[in-house]
């Protein structure tokens, strides 16, 4: 299918290529089909750019949270576990949604640590599993012995 694109122009999709989120992500609940998009090389991609193919205007960069020295685990609940399909722990990404903190004329980017995406790599079904208080399990693996 062909998909129109702010990003990227008019895209051909293959529809396996194609990652539903049921319950779409907060805010743009209404959108619900994405593709993943990286920029091509011969190096692993950093971050990813989540289009949604429903509403062209609508696209968000994510980074897999181990770029960052980050390592989730978190807990799903039975419903989650079954919107997922039930996968095996080795077909699940977790990725997080990057974002702009307007402070003082400055943008910075930073991780949304509340809430990342949960993806069943296999069915291409994923959810964001949002977190009421930050309580999982994080390990920082990058952090400077100078601090």
């Amino acid at each position: 299918m062909k998909v129109e694109t702010y990003l990227f122009g008019a895209v051909d999709v293959s529809p396996e290529k194609v990652i539903t989120f049921p319950n779409g992500l907060v805010g743009f609940e209404q959108s619900k089909r994405y593709m993943l998009v990286h920029e091509e090389g011969p190096a692993e991609p950093s971050s990813f750019t989540l289009q949604s193919l429903d509403d062209p205007m609508l696209a968000f960069q994510i980074v897999d949270p181990v770029m960052l020295g980050f390592n989730y685990e978190l807990a799903l609940s039975d419903a989650e576990n079954a919107l997922l399909q039930s996968p095996s722990p080795e077909d699940v990404a977790v990725m997080q949604v990057l974002f702009r903190k307007e402070q003082d004329d400055k943008g910075s980017i930073t991780p949304n640590l509340r809430a990342p995406l949960v993806i069943n790599t296999k069915s291409r079904v994923g959810l964001q599993k949002v977190m009421e208080t930050m309580r999982p399990n994080i390990t920082l693996s990058n952090l400077s012995s100078s601090i």
